[in-house]
């Protein structure tokens, strides 16, 4: 979870050739998200000193902004090779039901965790919609798509509802604030950086196709092999640093 937890995913099937590059990125993404996560967990139990306000001081919300936006470009980088490869609507939804049945998980851990600010429309949640809206906007020109994701990072800042404050409505975005949640990723504004990495990704693969496509050092290869599995990843990462803490204490008292 990046929310101060929470992140997207591959959505290329396991048969289409790999961009190693690509994967590298979402390797480099799920590094940061975990570094990340193991200080929100050493600070919730008091291991760091002084301790840390992750939902306030810019040097950690300033990060947790910049992880998710980096994985959501990743995943409409991953949309964009899927499409143009040919990706069947039968096989996206087989992978949606992944990304959508790991997002009620998660819902349901975070409440038994932190009833009192589960996770009711998190990284997963949003990842899950963003990629069914991203497919049926593919057939838009490029331009468009990077118009109407200008459009969707712009629109919370100029008009907001307090319709849209409850549990139910706070998915859409348009909140007058913020609600209390280990995890917020709502659709806008943060499908329009999903859109740019579908634009970017469409992009490269007509014009810098080697972008994606070239080879990696062999120090870098290991972030490859990691952005491969990231949702596996993102799934077990904070139950076994929560688990090694809990251990950790335990022996420590």
């Amino acid at each position: 979870m990046i929310g101060p937890r929470g992140l997207p995913f591959d959505t290329a099937p396991a048969t289409m050739p790999r961009h190693d590059r690509l994967d590298a990125l979402r390797g480099a993404a799920i590094v940061w998200m975990a570094v990340f996560h193991f200080c929100f967990d050493l600070n919730h139990f008091g291991w760091l000193q002084p301790r840390q306000d992750f939902y306030g001081d810019p040097f950690w919300t300033l990060q947790r902004s910049a992880i998710v936006s980096l994985f959501l470009f990743c995943a409409g980088l991953s949309l964009a090779v899927a499409l143009a490869a040919g990706q069947a609507w039968s096989r996206f939804w087989r992978r949606w039901v992944q990304i959508a049945g790991c997002a009620l998980l998660v819902s349901a851990g975070s409440a038994l965790m932190f009833p009192h600010s589960w996770i009711s429309f998190g990284v997963l949640h949003g990842i899950a919609l963003m990629l069914v809206l991203g497919r049926l906007v593919a057939p838009l020109p490029g331009l468009a798509l990077v118009a109407l994701g200008a459009v969707l990072l712009v629109l919370p800042q100029a008009w907001t509802h307090p319709f849209f404050d409850s549990r139910w409505t706070n998915w859409a975005g348009l909140v007058t604030r913020k609600p209390v949640t280990e995890d917020y990723v709502p659709l806008l504004p943060w499908w329009g950086v999903m859109l740019w990495g579908q634009a970017a990704g469409r992009w490269m693969l007509a014009r810098r196709a080697h972008v994606l496509t070239g080879g990696l050092p062999r120090a870098v290869r290991p972030l490859a092999v990691l952005g491969r599995c990231s949702l596996s990843f993102y799934m077990l990462h904070q139950p076994v640093l929560i688990g090694l803490l809990l251990a950790a204490s335990t022996m420590r008292s």
